[in-house]
């Protein structure tokens, strides 16, 4: 018995050491369908592009996250195509490791393109059809290892936008406006709420510098995309910069909490964002601000005056400015002594440095302008 006793014993041990040897050699299995990959976006009737927008953003896509049961990171790719057997595809991003990705304009009109879409009213080719799109959910580190799963196709409608000859419309930007218990319209979303001052070079960034009214007891803010409508918001997930689109609900307030004046930046499309303090103790408070130029009713000899807020002096507008083709710029006091403008339209950055006249089209507008910086924006009216 002893004998038998000593010999179990060894093959235990001896299966043991062998285990040991092994765990290195262990494996997981992914499972490919544990959880279908789907998009969860609400699509528009149908997607408006011009040339004019080639920069904006036309969707964000959003998915739910893919599982394969594994402890291994999972990789998404954003496919696109003209047709919908995908005969033909378009890869727009790869190796994403969030489940959302923002498509551009410019990305849809080379799609469009490929589908045989133009806006030429001379040509036979039609200016409206649908666009293909898809997800590759993946782990994997090479080919003869790649676990995936593909979402089902989302249609995306788009109507390409026909120009008269001669005509030449403004451009749709996208705009961002501050509602919140530290801003001058409160949680009020239809207030003449202040507007983000738009990048003139990259129409996903936008700044504000001015007053915010934080305290301990204060909420914060958040954006909205379109005044009198809560959705699209802006806010944060956590620390991240993150929308209702992507969340799927409403996001967290950006906190403030002391009142004074700060720099605020924020990318919706690299979705970052930067709060900082700014010293406006040695800023000049001016009297009057407004526009002159041969595109304002005054011309060159008359300033159209802006309101001044009541909340942050250094904040000016005015509501349903009629402009017509031309240039304008700001200036303070009547006088030339301080002048702001810049080369770009829409929106930009003057420097009070003998700055170029500002371009605008025929059109109503909203306008603002902050002193603090020099950033202007007009915002088109229906």
């Amino acid at each position: 018995m002893k004998k038998i006793a000593f010999v179990i014993t060894s093959l235990v041990i001896s299966l043991g050491f062998y285990a040991c040897s092994n765990d290195d050699d262990f494996t997981f299995v992914a499972q490919s369908n544990t959880e279908e990959i789907s998009f969860e976006n609400t699509l528009l009737e149908s997607y408006q592009l011009s040339s004019a927008n080639a920069d904006n953003l036309a969707e964000r896509f959003i998915w739910n996250k893919a599982d394969f049961d594994v402890p291994t990171p999972v990789y998404y790719e954003v496919q696109a195509s003209s047709d919908e057997s995908f005969e033909a595809i378009t890869v727009l991003a790869s190796d994403l490791t969030e489940n959302n990705y923002g498509v551009t304009v410019a990305n849809m009109l080379s799609l469009a393109e490929d589908a045989g879409l133009d806006n030429d009213p001379d040509t036979e080719a039609p200016n409206t059809g649908t666009l293909y799109f898809r997800v590759r959910a993946y782990v994997g580190d090479d080919a003869a290892n790649v676990v995936e799963q593909l979402s089902e196709t989302l249609l995306f409608p788009v109507v390409l936008v026909q120009e008269e000859e001669g005509e030449s419309p403004i451009e749709i930007k996208p705009h961002l406006f501050m509602v919140g218990d530290v801003t001058e319209a409160g949680w009020d979303n239809n207030a003449n709420n202040t507007p983000l001052f738009r990048d003139s070079e990259n129409d996903n960034n936008f700044f504000f510098t001015g007053r915010f009214a934080g305290s301990a007891s204060t909420e914060g803010f958040k954006l909205l995309e379109v005044l009198g409508a809560w959705q699209p918001q802006w806010g944060v997930d956590g620390t991240n910069v993150s929308s209702s689109d992507i969340l799927g609900s409403d996001p967290s307030a950006f906190k403030v909490d002391e009142d004074g004046y700060y720099s605020f930046n924020i990318n919706t499309e690299e979705l970052t964002y930067t709060l900082e303090k700014y010293d406006a103790s040695a800023a000049a408070t001016y009297t009057n601000i407004g526009i002159i130029g041969d595109a304002s009713a005054g011309g060159w000899d008359t300033d159209t005056d802006l309101d001044q807020s009541t909340f942050d002096p250094h904040l000016w507008h005015a509501e349903g400015v009629e402009l017509v083709d031309g240039e304008i710029k700001f200036r303070a006091d009547h006088l030339w002594d301080n002048s702001w403008g810049a080369s770009t339209e829409l929106s930009g950055q003057g420097m009070n440095n003998n700055d170029p006249n500002i371009p605008v089209k025929a059109g109503t507008y909203n306008v603002w302008f902050n002193d603090l910086d020099g950033r202007y924006i007009l915002i088109p009216q229906e």
